[in-house]
């Protein structure tokens, strides 16, 4: 079994500022729904890896009324601590705020969380090296 995408919300008409954060600010590709879903409004977005695979895909649903996910979150894994810096950095310019407050609070992980444009919460982690104390 393996997650084939992860779904959050946005208000009726929020595709664009959905758009802005996902493609713009953290650099994931917009893709065609397919046809029979296009009427539902929204917007699909997919990051790939070096050979051309899906590594992660967010679909963004229009709901009415809506709230957005204050907790529950998609998590992205990126691929190095100067990849997270990186988009950090390009959140932070887009004028997105980072919550660097968790940051070493998974073990093994370094991470960080941040709100899309609708305010649902997103998280960015990447594997750290083992910390040894002594």
């Amino acid at each position: 079994m393996r997650l084939h995408h992860v779904q959050v919300a946005c208000p009726r008409g929020g595709e664009d500022v959905a758009r802005a954060f996902y493609a713009g600010a953290l650099g994931l590709h917009e893709v065609d729904k397919p046809e029979d879903l296009r009427a539902r409004g929204g917007a699909w977005f997919r990051a790939y890896d070096e050979d051309g695979g899906v590594t992660a895909e967010i679909h963004v649903g229009v709901e009415d009324p809506f709230l957005p996910a204050r907790k529950a979150h998609p998590a992205l894994l990126l691929g190095s601590a100067a990849e997270l810096d990186a988009v950090r950095r390009r959140l932070e310019n887009a004028g997105y705020e980072v919550d660097l407050s968790q940051r070493d609070t998974f073990p093994g992980h370094d991470r960080v969380h941040t709100f899309d444009g609708h305010g649902n919460r997103v998280e960015l982690l990447v594997a750290a090296p083992a910390r040894f104390t002594g």
